[in-house]
């Protein structure tokens, strides 16, 4: 890059990491002859390189283990030790030698990973980093939705805050939801929260009748529709459809299928690890993908000869695009922030924890 002409002054203005892992910045420079002009430039991959190299360095020194969830940036993904969903994250904090764990995800994430490792510490590049779905129910809500069904046990989907997971019976990723609600006696009523569509696709697969559910969602999974999913494939109709649990669509997509709307024997209601796991074997030119837009890193990564599409190409987490690559080098940096809990609520969170964590075969992380 060249400016053309004498130049007085060159000032810096910022930076910004984008998603490939480059760095742009942002300068201002004044020629003898002209006013103030702004100039975008991308720095090479080398410096791109060298934030990665620092994150490593400062995770060594300060003796941490870096989680990704599979909805993060790509470069976070890439920079972290581990990537995975809920699940196999949460076996992975609770079995670390580490002894900081620095958690890429939302909040709950963070604080599920303290729950397992109390003793350790756990930090999260910016607790702003929330959850919409966490946020539907709180403890005060579930005591008093219990009162009202006395008998019932309490699954709790691991996207909630360690206080409503401190009056659950047993938690439950989208990975292991189906077999948690089945370890429970099929006689007992059973009070599901907070995911509509996470419920709904319990009830489906279990068969049973005594579940109620909290009306709870995820703010983008319900806004990838039906009408997406018919669009897209529509324009696809030779492709495999994978759709998240918690999506809106999730449950228009079984009725699909089984109408003829949808390609029944190409349509998977699953996990992102189960979507992992389909996608390593997949032959397919083209998938169709209902979940959160960073998942779709982590496919193409698996499987280089089918080609990855989202359902609703909008479908990001701002909560989750939080983290960034600025803020992972603060946090290591700096120790910060770091995740408390009240005594009281870990050890009865705890139990309901490792109870999910019990329960099931290991989702995939790399």
């Amino acid at each position: 890059m060249g400016i053309a002409g004498e130049v007085n002054r060159i000032t810096f203005l910022g930076c910004g990491h984008v998603a490939d892992g480059t760095v742009t910045l942002v300068i201002a420079y004044r020629a003898k002859t002209c006013r103030w002009k702004d100039l975008v430039v991308t720095v090479a991959q080398s410096t791109a390189i060298s934030w990665q190299e620092e994150v490593r360095r400062l995770a060594r020194e300060r003796d941490a283990v870096v989680l990704a969830h599979n909805y993060q940036e790509p470069a976070i993904q890439d920079v972290a030790d581990h990537v995975g969903d809920s699940l196999a994250l949460s076996r992975i904090a609770a079995s670390t030698d580490a002894s900081t764990i620095v958690f890429c995800g939302v909040h709950f994430m963070a604080e599920t990973a303290k729950l397992l490792s109390p003793d350790k510490t756990v930090l999260i590049p910016t607790a702003q980093a929330g959850c919409s779905l966490a946020d539907t129910i709180d403890a005060d809500q579930l005591r008093a939705w219990k009162a009202q069904h006395p008998d019932a046990a309490v699954v709790a989907y691991v996207n909630t805050s360690a206080a409503v997971k401190a009056e659950a019976d047993i938690c439950c990723t989208s990975s292991n939801a189906v077999e948690v609600v089945n370890s429970i006696p099929a006689d007992q009523p059973v009070l599901f929260l907070p995911d509509q569509f996470l419920g709904a696709h319990v009830r489906r697969q279990t068969g049973r009748d005594n579940i109620e559910v909290w009306m709870g969602e995820c703010h983008v999974h319900a806004g990838i529709s039906a009408a997406d999913l018919r669009a897209q494939v529509a324009a696809d109709p030779a492709a495999e459809v994978l759709v998240h649990p918690e999506c809106g669509c999730a449950s228009s997509a079984v009725w699909l299928a089984g109408v003829g709307d949808l390609p029944a024997d190409r349509t998977h209601i699953l996990s992102t690890a189960g979507m992992l796991d389909t996608a390593r074997d997949m032959t397919a030119k083209t998938a169709l993908v209902a979940t959160e837009i960073g998942m779709l890193h982590q496919l193409r990564k698996v499987n280089q000869k089918t080609t990855f599409l989202p359902v609703n190409p909008k479908a990001s987490c701002r909560f989750m695009k939080m983290i960034t690559p600025e803020l992972l080098v603060r946090c290591l940096r700096e120790g910060r922030d770091e995740i408390h809990l009240a005594p009281e609520v870990v050890e009865r969170a705890r139990r309901s924890v490792e109870r999910m964590v019990a329960i099931g075969k290991p989702a995939g992380a790399r």
